[in-house]
């Protein structure tokens, strides 16, 4: 996160210089920064203590830096993380992003859940030391001005988790492009959105949910001759399938319960357009969207690319 102290930007564009507030205070990253919270809920959070020639040294802060040219914040919280901290891309997946932005400069934490246990590593010489932290622990430390600011509303929100169910055959019926052909492959066309969804996430506003941006997981139910449709290769993290052994609908209804029981704090969005089943798994503490809301979410991806 630190560097040359040069308010010119580097000839590579990667965004490795200063940017001044009017009031004179120095933030690094010519296209603003980003940082990775991983997340391990056994061991706690990843923290990096700074060197002490660095901006704030000696505090405890996040792996992260400036982002480069054409650069997402996601991309450059885990290309950061792995320069400074060694973590394997594979070994984390995001689950929501807060921002910082000051108009003219911004900073995005992005919060990953730790899918595989590793050690970090110290590659670079920015780093005193990296310490996974439980998160009872990490106000004890001296902290990063920046992330002792932020690191309150990140706590609040760090045991949340978001979980799209999709009635797949009421989703598929939702967008007339001939499914009625062939049940199977119009099941692997929404696999494949649905693989889409998982690695892009969706806006938090398109939830109604605080923050930036969140990474649900998402299991899709097939049922009927959609079973057996092939998975997208790679499957992306946080996909999973679950094929009804006879109507889609008590496969549903039984998924929104058992996820119902599997994090402090989840909340179940069943996608759905089918007036009885949404009033079934509401009263399961599930929340609702409609089929449009799915395809309304791929339609903006595209939009943007």
């Amino acid at each position: 996160m630190s560097g040359p102290v040069d308010s010119r930007p580097s000839p590579n564009d990667s965004g490795d210089a200063w940017v001044f507030a009017p009031d004179g205070r120095q933030f690094w990253g010519t296209f603003g920064a980003a940082g990775l919270l991983a997340h391990d809920r056994e061991r706690g959070v990843l923290l990096q203590h700074r060197v002490e020639w660095s901006h704030f040294g000696g505090t405890w802060a996040l792996p992260g830096g400036a982002r480069h040219r054409e650069e997402t914040a996601v991309q450059a919280a885990f290309r950061e993380a792995a320069e400074e901290a060694g973590v394997p891309e594979a070994a984390v997946r995001p689950r929501f992003s807060a921002v910082t932005d000051l108009g003219f400069w911004s900073y995005t934490t992005v919060i990953a859940d730790v899918l595989e246990p590793f050690e970090p590593v110290i590659s670079d010489p920015e780093s005193l030391e990296l310490r996974w932290v439980p998160v009872a622990e990490v106000e004890t430390l001296p902290l990063h001005p920046g992330f002792e600011a932020s690191w309150p509303a990140l706590r609040a929100e760090l045991e949340r988790s978001e979980t799209l169910v999709i009635d797949a055959a009421n989703v598929i019926g939702a967008r007339p492009d001939g499914w009625w052909k062939d049940r199977r492959a119009a099941a692997e066309r929404l696999l494949a959105a649905a693989a889409e969804l998982c690695i892009a996430g969706v806006p938090a506003r398109a939830l109604g949910l605080g923050q930036d941006h969140w990474w649900p997981r998402v299991r899709v139910v097939l049922e009927g001759g959609a079973r057996g449709a092939s998975l997208p290769d790679p499957l992306p993290a946080g996909l999973s399938v679950v094929e009804a052994p006879g109507e889609g609908d008590p496969a549903i209804i039984a998924e929104v319960d058992s996820l119902g029981r599997d994090a402090p704090v989840q909340t179940v969005w069943t996608v759905t357009s089918d007036r009885e089943l949404q009033e079934r798994v509401a009263s399961r503490g599930s929340r609702v969207l409609g089929a449009r809301w799915f395809w309304e979410r791929l339609d903006e991806r595209g939009a943007e690319e």
